[in-house]
């Protein structure tokens, strides 16, 4: 299975650009915000932040995705898109 992956988020809002899943010459486009970041920010006792990156979980899929393409596509999307940290807002 040939997977593409296209997805136009940047810093600082990595979380929030447009994914399109390709896999054997079948375009998804997926709905928006569909990725959930791993990583996290914290602030300690001086207030200082503290952001920390991690993998990306797809919690949105478009409308008659296969579930059997599901694990391979979010490995793809780990594989290709740069971890996100749930804070770039901030």
């Amino acid at each position: 299975m040939k997977i593409g992956i296209e997805y136009d988020g940047a810093y600082p809002n990595l979380c929030s650009g447009a994914l399109v899943v390709t896999i054997d010459g079948k375009r998804w486009e997926f709905p928006p915000h569909c990725l959930s970041s791993g990583g996290g920010v914290w602030f300690d006792d001086g207030w200082t932040e503290h952001v920390e990156t991690g993998p990306w979980s797809v919690n949105k899929w478009p409308e008659g995705f296969p579930e059997d393409q599901k694990k391979a596509v979010q490995v793809a999307v780990n594989r290709e898109i740069p971890e996100g940290c749930c804070g770039g807002c901030i």
